[in-house]
């Protein structure tokens, strides 16, 4: 792929990084003020203050599942890791990257017909580096399929 010298090398991991930097942020704080009460809780039983810890070591966790989410770009296709799910796609079998003005985050249109959300670029609080990232993850799709460009470009 020498005739394409502004595509990023591969492999090429796009995430929300400021959202997953807040949410690993907050997890680890709500962790620490939900032990540390436990701790400081004079009348609490041992009991009770494992389960303060257990909640928010739970929190956490649910943050840190939020936190995962990502794109990944390889030679042979895309790992698209959502909150609950992790997806393989072959570069043949993403027909189009949309982000609309309006999406939470980027639509992936599918060969099969369905089209699957990657919450990898989302444009909550980093619109232009989503916007850049949909935009090389559209031209590495459609560099690697060998389909033509299609109309509709990530824009603002």
């Amino acid at each position: 792929m020498s005739d394409l010298p502004d595509l990023p090398a591969l492999p090429v991991t796009f995430r929300p990084g400021r959202t997953r930097a807040i949410l690993l942020t907050a997890g680890v704080l709500i962790f620490v003020v939900i032990s540390g009460i436990s701790l400081l809780l004079e009348d609490l039983g041992p009991g009770s203050r494992l389960s303060f810890v257990l909640t928010g070591a739970l929190c956490l966790w649910v943050l840190a599942q939020l936190a995962r989410v990502r794109v990944v770009a390889d030679e042979s296709g895309v790992t698209v890791v959502n909150i609950a799910s992790k997806r393989r796609l072959a570069w043949a079998e993403i027909l189009r990257v949309n982000l609309r003005p309006g999406d939470p985050w980027v639509f992936l249109d599918l060969s099969d017909g369905t089209s699957l959300p990657a919450l990898g670029i989302q444009p909550g609080i980093a619109k232009r580096q989503a916007i850049a990232d949909a935009r090389t993850l559209r031209e590495l799709a459609e560099a690697r399929s060998g389909s033509p460009a299609l109309p509709h470009e990530p824009r603002s």
